[in-house]
């Protein structure tokens, strides 16, 4: 399996991946602009041409939000969610920001514990934040160390 920026021939398959996992999610037109914004990589787990799953986040500053990750249904709990993390947070360090924060439903407990594992921690609820079902959001954020910024 490769991790690597999402290519413009892996929107459609990304796209997909998108409509079968989330109710409210992004098509192709949106990933396809996001994918050109050096401010929004998406990153791809690609196994012999095949997708197996994707992350997106935007950066604004030093800030990182993240907005999708989805596996493959036949392709779940076999690390593929744990490697595109660790890439994107990787990316983020990499990025020089100072965390990368989510929204992850409640009753979401499977990609909790992997959230947590990967060093996020729980910091707040939104309220009714997603709609089909309407349920609330708990957020998420992942702090990273700063450069050492020299003398003072």
């Amino acid at each position: 399996m490769e991790i690597r920026k999402a290519l413009p021939e892996d929107i459609p398959a990304v796209a997909a991946l998108e409509a079968e996992t989330f109710s409210l999610g992004a098509d192709a037109s949106a990933l396809e602009r996001m994918r050109s914004d050096p401010g929004c990589p998406i990153l791809c787990a690609v196994e012999d041409g095949t997708l197996l799953g994707y992350v997106y986040f935007r950066s604004v500053l030093d800030e990182g939000y993240v907005g999708d990750l989805a596996v493959r249904a036949d392709r779940r709990r076999r690390g593929i969610g744990r490697a595109l993390i660790a890439a994107m947070c990787a990316e983020a360090e990499r990025r020089e920001l100072a965390f990368l924060t989510l929204e992850v439903r409640e009753s979401n407990s499977a990609a909790r514990r992997l959230y947590e594992s990967s060093g996020f921690l729980p910091v707040g609820v939104r309220k009714n934040y997603y709609e089909k079902p309407r349920e609330n959001a708990v957020l998420m954020t992942k702090t990273f160390p700063r450069p050492s910024g020299g003398e003072e």
